[in-house]
């Protein structure tokens, strides 16, 4: 019988400056917004109403990607017009909080999904660098009152993710890990559990099993169809199956991202619930990956919805 308590969890943007530079080729799959801006794309609208249908669905935990959308007061130059204060910050985490759901702080470290660094991200592994990751990460665990868990991206570190940037920075081998230990060492001696995406594993899984520790918690991703259509779509699901056989505690994710999307959180959960040992499953994440801004609102509803549905599918088997 579990004791814990599961994680149902909705991923939502602050910041978007994750992908490529403001000058770099535009792509359509994020449209306007996968090259980086100096104006905060966010709509405080959208943000209040998503925040209600969170809390009437059942999400009890808010991954934040906080990104470029805070005036960091350790390092301000982050910021872009319209990031919020510090002091606003707090004031919605304590909002969130009287919802019920618990704040989850998200700053990707991910070389792929950095833009939110500004000039930092083309000084990665340097001694700056680690200065003022280290200065970001101190202060986020402030803000968010020493969060439980802290995510830190680490996803999609590969040439053909970078195929569209002009300043390409890519960590392979000892050196990825290193980086990696650097951030989760930080989070550890505070007290929080890293949290990261587990993607790496997919192209490296004896050196994955053989190095990344217990202690960091596991989101593995696929957001296609059950059962997989392809051997390739096949090897990400086969993740969620290695990390439980291995002992890896987890938060399978989900999305409606694309246009086959529309089932799969259920259908993640059941494949769970069907075929792996839900022990080590400490809930379930729902990654949209959609802007906070009212174009893209009824995406978000949609997939606030598949949460909730996907609640009921595993309530009702209980």
């Amino acid at each position: 019988m579990r004791k814990e308590k599961m994680i149902w969890g909705y991923l939502i943007h602050l910041g978007m400056n994750m992908w490529r530079e403001a000058d770099a080729p535009k792509s359509r799959s994020l449209r306007c917004y996968t090259n980086a801006s100096d104006v905060l794309r966010f709509d405080k609208v959208l943000w209040d109403e998503l925040l209600g249908k969170m809390a009437d669905a059942g999400v009890n935990t808010l991954v934040i990607d906080l990104g470029e959308g805070v005036q960091y007061e350790s390092h301000p130059e982050i910021a872009v017009k319209g990031s919020w204060s510090v002091d606003l910050l707090r004031q919605e985490l304590a909002r969130i909080r009287e919802l019920g759901i618990n704040p989850i702080p998200k700053l990707n470290f991910s070389t792929t999904h950095d833009a939110w660094l500004g000039d930092y991200a083309k000084a990665v592994s340097s001694k700056k660098y680690y200065e003022v990751c280290k200065d970001l990460i101190l202060e986020v665990i402030d803000i968010f009152d020493k969060p439980d868990l802290f995510h830190i991206g680490m996803d999609e570190e590969t040439i053909g993710h970078h195929r569209y940037n002009n300043y390409v920075v890519l960590r392979q081998g000892d050196y990825w890990w290193k980086d990696f230990y650097f951030y989760v060492d930080i989070l550890e001696k505070e007290g929080v559990r890293p949290w990261i995406w587990s993607d790496y594993i997919w192209n490296h899984e004896e050196e994955f099993l053989k190095k990344m520790p217990k202690s960091v918690l596991q989101s593995n991703w696929y957001y296609g169809d059950f059962p997989p259509r392809s051997e390739h779509e096949a090897l990400y699901v086969k993740a969620y199956e290695t990390l439980a056989e291995h002992g890896f505690d987890q938060v399978p994710t989900g999305s409606n991202w694309g246009a086959n999307c529309d089932y799969n959180f259920e259908a993640t959960v059941e494949y769970f619930m069907e075929n792996i040992n839900m022990e080590k499953v400490k809930g379930f994440l729902q990654a949209p990956w959609k802007p906070t801004v009212l174009p893209a609102r009824y995406r978000h509803y949609e997939a606030i919805e598949h949460v909730s549905d996907a609640i009921k599918i595993f309530e009702s088997d209980k």
